[in-house]
């Protein structure tokens, strides 16, 4: 039984057979309406959530499963004090395979640790969120023809944003890749990544002006300032218009360059920059659909033919 905690749970050749599952069902959709009949996943959403959770809920419905869980602790029995531990092991009686958010960093290792069914984290704090990294991987890989040789910039929240962390971690493992971090001083990438890029020499900068290195990216991938991961409101408040990508912007922009968001967006991006068509952060909704798919019929070792 396999868990996924973290992206590098799965090897580079894992995420390629992966990464063609989801593409072939893609394609194929009647051909895995049925692969989950009498399946259970059971979604564990101790923190808000709308793209992660519903994303979950629709693959598992769109492979013939079915779905039970909560959307928030307050429905949970965490309101009267149960553990995690407990939590999963009640879960596990009930449901063949388990989605679980939570604030806390490592509640979902512990579930695991507990669990007899496979967990996924979806997302834990300020941590990891590998399925919307798997989805950025996926779209970039479905967009582009390669995970190799380009430049990303990420933008915004660089300390807490764990998709960010997420997404850095999966992508030092393909060849040629250059990371721009635009960010202001309060909210710059944590020290662990910065050491780990130059330890393994991949090559990054850091800069705070978002129009200096736009003609050089291929991806710009823009991330909202998380209200939620403040302590002070005045940070936030001071913080949160600090990057915005508007028409403008886009001008100074390679044609073929591509924006990501993992969404919710705020007003970091101009609504007007959605009718550009290199903005591609609704169409990783969809991807995060098939990859989600994929990744249920890996863990649960269902094979299709």
């Amino acid at each position: 039984m396999r868990h996924l905690m973290n992206p590098l749970d799965f090897t580079v050749q894992e995420l390629d057979q992966l990464f063609d599952l989801a593409v072939d069902i893609e394609k194929n959709m009647d051909k895995y309406a049925h692969a989950c009949a009498g399946k259970k996943l059971a979604t564990c959403f101790y923190e808000p959530s709308t793209r992660t959770r519903l994303s979950f809920e629709s693959a598992m419905l769109n492979l013939g499963g079915s779905v039970i869980g909560f959307s928030d602790a307050g429905s949970s029995s965490a309101s009267k004090g149960e553990s995690v531990s407990d939590t999963i092991r009640v879960i596990s009686c009930f449901a063949d395979i388990c989605a679980m958010r939570h604030p806390k960093e490592g509640a979902p290792m512990v579930a695991a640790s507990r669990s007899s069914i496979p967990v996924i984290n979806a997302g834990d704090g300020g941590h990891q969120h590998p399925t919307q990294t798997l989805t950025d991987l996926l779209t970039i890989r479905s967009l582009k023809g390669r995970l190799s040789n380009f430049t990303i910039g990420l933008c915004g929240d660089l300390k807490f944003g764990r998709t960010v962390h997420s997404l850095i971690n999966a992508l030092v493992r393909y060849e040629g890749i250059k990371f721009i971090f635009i960010s202001p001083e309060e909210l710059k990438v944590p020290d662990y990544i910065t050491d780990m890029l130059k330890e393994k020499n991949i090559p990054y900068e850091e800069v705070i002006r978002l129009e200096s290195i736009m003609p050089q990216l291929d991806f710009l991938y823009m991330t909202r300032v998380q209200r939620e991961r403040f302590f002070n409101e005045e940070d936030y408040v001071r913080l949160k218009d600090f990057y915005i990508l508007d028409k403008a912007k886009m001008e100074l922009a390679k044609k073929d360059m591509l924006v990501l968001h993992p969404l919710p967006r705020v007003n970091e991006i101009s609504v007007e920059v959605d009718d550009d068509p290199r903005a591609a952060y609704f169409k990783q909704v969809q991807y995060g659909v098939y990859v989600r798919m994929a990744l249920i019929l890996t863990l649960l070792n269902i094979k299709v033919y």
